[in-house]
């Protein structure tokens, strides 16, 4: 990424549980570390799973704008870290502990718990940032949860209104290519991405990074078919029982919780977050769906520096 700040990449090894072989976290800064000890790090943890950092590369308006250096990195199993096609379906393998562990590894390899970190993490990616942040980790300063479901079971019942939204042919297609399990198909491919462009992207031109994001899963879903299913509406793998809101109130700083208008985590799928949550604000984007950095880009990115500063 050609950029007019300064940008590095690396990478640390991960001893991931029962992976059967030796895994590696690749990880980048926007920002340089070194000389900007007095700020801490924002880490920006992208969904899916498998869906990879390129997306959340806008946050590098955050260091623009604020100073203040960002890193991301490619969850295991997908992106530039360790694939593990092998272990398609393993229930027992793909984990929320192990991401937590991969998170923590990342946090403790670099020195954050000493200089200080805030967390971003967007819809699968905020699920995990509610996670981490409820065991209250030496560093951690403010979090944001953007596009992130407080329950799983939520969010189902909140794709099915979604999908009630859709013209009757998509909806039916859908149905009918579900009955019969098939999620290959150009006709199943066809409706899926109108539910896509309503309630995940709306924008005409979907920008490259965004691209890239929807080529990492393509590329390799082997994480994502295991933990969420087939589709973004099809939650059928081992997440789909996820209540993240039964433990949010351990989180002890200060929160801002983020979603768009039309974003398929709709509202009542956060609520419990802002219920539960001690030190939290949450904004609704009127002009976006699920991935607001990119649909209401300046808007975003003002409100996640303002509350990095304390505004």
């Amino acid at each position: 990424m050609s950029a007019p700040y300064p940008t590095s990449s690396g990478e640390l090894p991960f001893d991931a549980p029962g992976a059967g072989k030796p895994c590696k976290t690749w990880y980048t800064t926007i920002g340089d570390l070194s000389s900007t000890p007095q700020k801490p790090v924002l880490i920006g943890i992208h969904g899916g799973p498998g869906s990879g950092h390129d997306y959340l590369l806008g946050l590098a308006d955050v260091y623009a704008q604020r100073g203040v250096p960002v890193l991301l990195y490619d969850q295991i199993g997908c992106g530039h870290s360790t694939h593990l096609r092998e272990k398609a379906g393993d229930a027992s393998f793909w984990t929320v502990d192990l991401f937590l562990q991969e998170l923590e590894n990342l946090v403790a390899h670099l020195g954050l718990h000493d200089r200080g970190f805030h967390l971003l993490g967007q819809s699968w990616g905020g699920m995990l940032v509610c996670e981490y942040a409820s065991r209250r980790p030496k560093g951690l300063r403010r979090v944001v949860m953007s596009g992130a479901p407080a329950s799983m079971p939520l969010y189902k019942q909140a794709c099915q209104l979604r999908l009630a939204e859709m013209p009757g042919d998509v909806a039916a297609s859908l149905a009918e290519c579900d009955r019969k399990g098939d999620h290959e198909s150009e006709a199943f491919k066809k409706a899926a991405a109108v539910f896509m462009k309503n309630f995940v992207c709306r924008l005409e031109d979907i920008p490259e990074p965004l691209q890239r994001t929807f080529g990492n899963v393509k590329e390799d879903s082997t994480a994502y078919n295991t933990m969420q299913g087939h589709a973004e509406f099809e939650t059928i793998g081992t997440l789909k029982d996820w209540e993240g809101w039964r433990y949010a109130h351990q989180i002890e700083v200060p929160t801002l919780l983020l979603n768009g208008k039309y974003d398929e985590v709709m509202d009542f799928v956060m609520e419990p977050f802002f219920r539960v949550i001690n030190k939290v604000r949450w904004v609704t984007l009127p002009n976006s769906s699920h991935v607001s950095m990119w649909e209401d880009r300046e808007r975003y990115m003002q409100l996640v520096g303002d509350f990095l500063e304390g505004a």
